[in-house]
């Protein structure tokens, strides 16, 4: 059956584009990501790191569906990962090419989500997984079995196209800034550092934590930081928690939310604040 003909598929597409699916999956990846890299315990902060073993990376899937359930207000139901509309869904990640369909997932309505870490994006379609479109006679030992290209390209749904991850600023460091950043030389020192590499760059407060990892109270060390990026760098740290900064760095075109953090040239600011006197 096709997709265009299968009435079921059809309405739990239609119920995940009418509730902003693609920002909430993308949100979804993101928590997964960092929930598996746990870069508050471990400094890491992509999957792509030699750190990350091939385990914790296949373990992105199996958090993923768990996000997913969350952002989408829905509920683990059987006999499946959940339902919508009524109707039973599978909800399938990977940071692979393709997905591993369990025995009870074949046939069935699948969410499937893909996540590229290269390039920092994801996608999902929506398919039921028939075993016809699988690989494989029995598939691997848990019978799991993944669809075929031919057959993703054919008779999957586009739910959400690539769409970009939210920035992991680390990500940006060079590798000599790196090796300054995650130095020997205190908290402090370092994310003055940080925001000096970074001007312009919203920071988000899990960034900090991973540079600060296995420290206490890394935020309380990210205030202290503030006075010397101004003095070193020409810098004003603006943080979303506070309302006066939020709305000033809003002024400046940055969106903190209530935890970012941004380092901005105090020429910026000053004019920014003159602007809002007069």
């Amino acid at each position: 059956m096709h997709p265009d003909d299968d009435a079921e598929l059809q309405h739990v597409a239609e119920w995940l584009r009418q509730n902003s699916v693609v920002e909430r999956l993308c949100a979804a990846a993101d928590d997964a990501i960092r929930y598996v890299l746990d870069g508050a315990r471990t400094w890491r902060f992509s999957l792509s790191a030699g750190e990350v073993d091939s385990d914790e990376r296949s373990s992105v899937g199996t958090k993923l569906q768990y996000h997913v359930i969350e952002q989408l207000g829905l509920s683990k139901e059987p006999p499946l990962d959940t339902t919508i509309v009524g109707l039973p869904v599978e909800i399938k990640g990977t940071v692979r090419d393709t997905w591993m369909i369990p025995r009870e997932g074949q046939c069935e309505i699948t969410l499937m989500i893909q996540i590229d870490d290269k390039e920092q994006r994801m996608r999902a379609l929506l398919m039921r997984t028939h075993r016809a479109w699988l690989t494989g006679g029995r598939g691997n030992r848990d019978l799991k079995r993944s669809p075929r290209r031919a057959a993703v390209r054919e008779y999957a749904m586009e739910i959400a196209p690539w769409t970009g991850l939210p920035s992991e600023p680390l990500r940006l460091l060079k590798r000599e800034q790196l090796e300054v950043v995650f130095g020997p030389k205190g908290q402090v020192k370092r994310l003055t550092a940080l925001f000096g590499y970074l001007p312009g760059v919203i920071i988000p407060r899990s960034s900090i934590e991973t540079v600060c990892a296995k420290n206490q109270d890394p935020m309380r060390r990210a205030r202290q930081a503030k006075e010397h990026v101004l003095e070193e760098h020409g810098l004003i740290v603006l943080v979303g928690t506070w309302t006066e900064e939020r709305r000033l760095a809003a002024r400046l075109g940055y969106d903190l939310g209530d935890s970012a953090w941004v380092a901005v040239d105090r020429s910026l600011v000053k004019a920014v604040d003159l602007d809002a006197q007069l």
